[in-house]
């Protein structure tokens, strides 16, 4: 089994024997592609964005998000998404943050799109011939999806308006199609938002590039007056909040098997430089707070494996409890996997904070992931929000 697995962890009940040859062929992939992440991570954001998309394409990596090419392979639900994640996140931050949003774009079109938007989408998405974003941020909005206000209004032949803006949107400036979640007005709040297909060439739509701290496609959308066809509405008027809270609810277990696949690289990295490092008449291993560290870091990743396990399974057997299990295994992961890379660099030492470093580039980029698809701070609310709900259906 490649190093980015934990075999004892793929072993559970959780998993079937297709994802254990999934990760297997997952990792073995990555493993190969060492020449293929030195070349990216010299490109910038937007060409290696590019290049790793249409490799993922001809890797048949995003196979899955075209279902009308076929029946899907045995295993490929969302277990083998986030075994994917934790693979590619392993390797190389690029690698998964091009296939995590190519796949959060496409998710929508698969799960709620007619036909013919299938039809017109899916086959380049899954190729990776075509680019897309998931465009719900705002400014002012942040993780609340329901005070969205970007606005999309109706004119007299049924086609639609856009003006407003959106911000922090991943893969904003190499994007072909923006799913866009906009204010249409059917009802206060939630009730009132509309999920639409926005093509990046739409008159009145600019790209404004932004720099994050780990260097990778981001921008912030403005909308001037866009037209839309009434057909570039995805699912139904009025349902844009959920399919936005769907999506992000499914998305959120992936980024903790993400965070995951980054801390065990810094526990890897890190065991490593202790096991070979002479200090003090042996090696940094054999220094008690140093095995310590290493122990507290053990049983932070077996956790987060534990929890984002339990999240995927719950989610591919349908559980109306994903999402509340999905919001855990997330905050965790996140939260624990900061934790991780962070001791990993301080074992390293002044090793560990060289521009370039393994360790160095993991603590750029764990920073975001207790951001994405909602913040730890917000899905803590709704984790204790469940409480409740819980009393409540043990006492019926």
């Amino acid at each position: 089994m490649p190093t980015s697995f934990d075999p004892e962890v793929l072993e559970l009940p959780f998993y079937e024997d297709a994802h254990r040859r999934i990760a297997e062929a997952a990792g073995a992939w990555c493993d190969s592609r060492a020449v293929l992440w030195e070349e990216v991570r010299a490109l910038d954001p937007d060409t290696a964005g590019r290049r790793l998309v249409r490799e993922l394409g001809d890797a048949g990596w995003l196979a899955a998000l075209d279902p009308q090419a076929g029946p899907s392979a045995p295993g490929e639900d969302h277990r083998a998404l986030c075994l994917r994640r934790e693979a590619l996140a392993y390797a190389e931050d690029l690698a998964d943050f091009a296939f995590s949003i190519q796949a959060l774009a496409a998710t929508p079109v698969v799960r709620y799109g007619t036909e013919a938007q299938q039809r017109r989408l899916l086959p380049g998405m899954a190729r990776g011939s075509l680019i897309g974003a998931f465009a719900v941020s705002e400014k002012e909005a942040g993780s609340d999806v329901a005070s969205v206000a970007l606005a999309a209004t109706r004119t007299d032949d049924g086609s639609y308006r856009l003006n407003g803006r959106k911000a922090w949107i991943a893969n904003g400036t190499i994007a072909d199609v923006f799913v866009v979640i906009a204010r249409t007005g059917e009802g206060p709040g939630p009730l009132g938002l509309t999920a639409f297909l926005v093509p990046a060439g739409t008159p009145g739509l600019r790209v404004e590039r932004i720099d994050a701290i780990a260097p990778r496609s981001f921008a912030h959308l403005h909308f001037e007056d866009c037209p839309l066809p009434a057909d570039a509405v995805l699912g139904r008027p009025g349902k844009g909040f959920v399919v936005a809270v769907d999506l992000l609810e499914r998305f959120r277990t992936t980024v903790g098997a993400a965070a995951l696949g980054f801390a065990r690289r810094a526990f890897d990295t890190a065991l490593a430089h202790v096991r070979g490092r002479e200090a003090y008449g042996a090696t940094l291993f054999d220094l008690q707070l140093v095995k310590a560290a290493l122990a507290d870091m053990e049983v932070q990743l077996n956790a987060a494996a534990l929890l984002v396990a339990r999240a995927a399974w719950e989610t591919d057997r349908g559980s109306r409890r994903f999402a509340r299990h999905s919001n855990i295994a997330k905050v965790h992961a996140t939260e624990a996997a900061q934790g991780v890379v962070d001791a990993a660099v301080q074992l390293l030492g002044a090793a560990g904070i060289v521009q370039g470093g393994v360790t160095e580039r993991l603590y750029r980029q764990i920073r975001s992931l207790r951001i994405y698809e909602g913040t730890s701070e917000t899905l803590r609310m709704a984790i204790a929000g469940s409480l409740d709900m819980r009393r409540a259906a043990r006492a019926a």
